[in-house]
């Protein structure tokens, strides 16, 4: 650099400039680092937290394994109907914070980086994945759905309400969750590309949408053999 060419004059004052010139290298290449390990810890983060089963230990807290009974789901579905309407709504939003929080802490703390975006997108993500395969139940996990509800009311408020509205005319006219759950979650992708989202946020919610459909694949073959419960039946 410049700077050290400068350093040739005989004259001792010309050392100081190249030392500071070194002392602002080692403070970038710090910083580059440090942003470049938050890049990895908040996906990582993010996984390990969407892997606690609230479902699961809340249920435990109530005597009861959810996932031997019902369902044996360990999702707010589930625990609303083994354990009452309470303890699901409690199991909802814990789940719908797991996807919420590290997403939000993943925007704030990388707001000036260059991928906080796609990093950001990429935590989103990671929660819903995890929630899916948690390591702490040997990768199985819930279908995602409130997990990905808390990613995406961080990213749009608004696609979420559509969504949601979706979701609650479908169950009260089928009486059936998993059809506004997949329809509703299916539809996510659309709302977000007609709200102006970005490309990198559409893109995760369609990976999302992808997997909840495949989680609740065994819902769509009951579905399709006329053998899913109803809502309607499980709250008389």
């Amino acid at each position: 650099m410049k700077v050290v060419q400068l350093g040739i004059w005989q004259q001792d004052q010309a050392v100081f400039p190249v030392t500071i010139q070194v002392a602002v290298d080692r403070r970038v290449n710090s910083y580059s680092l440090r942003v470049t390990e938050m890049h990895i810890i908040f996906p990582l983060a993010a996984y390990l937290l969407g892997s606690i089963p609230f479902g699961l230990v809340i249920g435990r807290m109530a005597g009861i394994d959810v996932r031997k009974e019902g369902s044996r789901n360990i999702g707010a579905t589930n625990v609303s109907r083994v354990l009452g309407k309470k303890l699901g709504f409690i199991t909802l939003v814990c789940d719908c914070l797991k996807g919420f929080v590290p997403t939000y802490l993943a925007a704030v703390v990388l707001a000036e980086s260059g991928s906080s975006e796609l990093v950001t997108a990429m935590t989103g993500l990671m929660a819903v994945v995890g929630h899916m395969f948690p390591v702490y139940l040997g990768f199985r996990g819930g279908k995602g759905v409130a997990t990905g509800l808390g990613v995406f009311l961080f990213f749009s408020p608004a696609a979420i309400g559509i969504s949601l509205l979706i979701f609650v005319v479908l169950v009260a006219v089928t009486g059936f969750v998993s059809v506004g759950s997949l329809l509703a979650s299916g539809l996510i992708p659309v709302w977000l590309y007609l709200l102006g989202a970005s490309k990198v946020t559409v893109g995760v919610a369609v990976v999302i949408a992808l997997l909840i459909w495949l989680k609740h694949h065994q819902n769509i073959a009951r579905l399709l053999r006329g053998e899913e419960k109803t809502w309607k039946k499980s709250a008389g």
